[in-house]
């Protein structure tokens, strides 16, 4: 009695025809979900990083741009007191908003590497000395013993050259970072898309497996069957078709051989009952 309720669980435990198609498609359409998600993620993930750094890259070289032009402004300005040579009153340059420009650059960069936060220094300093130079305009102008020209070209215009020059490598520095991150992009891109690319693969050899499970455990048991219930019908052949397992296509099977072999039985009952009528 124990045997057979043992057996009876054993037999309960095993799967039939529909949990394992639930289970090879659930487990397939599961690894696709999973790639699905992670793809997101992580181009997700890619994109607010590389979009943010290009935004204060670009961001970045408006500032140096617009630094650049203040200080041409003021050196043009500088130069048209100089040649006017009237003594005018020397023009104004905002020193605040110069100076705040330079702490958003630092701000700005703070993430980048130390190279291009030397050169955010480097403006600075070149901006000072070129600043403490041009103070010095009115006492050359007031001086009979300083050629204003020869001071404007041989001390100031060399320090604006410099200032020039620093806020030029600062922008070309920056181009650098945003051309890097524009790299880190396409290969973010091709690295956010290789989750999918690992998962389609991994879809395409569970698909082949589910499709030779299904051809060498069913459909290829459900056409001997065919085959076999068609020549025991047609030509009176012993079903002897035979399976191992305890799923639904066993059960099938154990129930066409029980009704064949009754079939048989009923055949030679009718052929044994025409040879005794025959006989009488």
């Amino acid at each position: 009695m124990a045997s057979a309720k043992a057996k009876k669980s054993k037999k309960e435990l095993k799967l039939g025809i529909s949990p394992k198609l639930s289970l090879s498609l659930g487990a397939i359409a599961t690894v696709l979900l999973l790639s699905s998600v992670i793809s997101v993620m992580e181009y997700s993930k890619m994109s607010r990083y590389v979009s943010d750094g290009i935004s204060k890259d670009i961001n970045s070289i408006n500032v140096a741009r617009q630094l650049s032009d203040v200080a041409n402004e003021y050196n043009l300005d500088l130069l048209a007191l100089i040649g006017d040579g009237s003594g005018q009153q020397m023009p104004l340059f905002d020193a605040e908003s110069f100076m705040d420009k330079c702490d958003r650059l630092r701000t700005a960069l703070k993430e980048s590497n130390a190279s291009t936060l030397a050169l955010a220094d480097s403006v600075e300093y070149s901006y000072a000395a070129y600043m403490l130079t041009s103070l010095e305009l009115p006492e050359v102008y007031s001086s009979d013993f300083i050629d204003t020209r020869e001071w404007y070209f041989n001390r100031l215009q060399p320090r604006y050259q410099r200032l020039r020059r620093s806020i030029d490598l600062l922008s070309q520095a920056i181009y650098e970072n945003l051309r890097g991150k524009s790299e880190d992009f396409d290969s973010g891109y091709y690295r956010s898309i290789m989750p999918g690319i690992v998962t389609a693969g991994v879809g395409l050899v569970l698909v082949l497996m589910l499709l030779f499970f299904l051809q060498f455990y069913y459909v290829k048991p459900l056409y001997r069957i065919a085959a076999a219930l068609k020549r025991h019908s047609t030509q009176n052949r012993k079903y002897n078709v035979d399976f191992e397992g305890d799923d639904q296509i066993k059960q099938i099977n154990d129930g066409i051989r029980e009704l064949a072999e009754e079939n048989d039985q009923l055949r030679r009952r009718i052929t044994a009952l025409k040879s005794g009528s025959k006989t009488e």
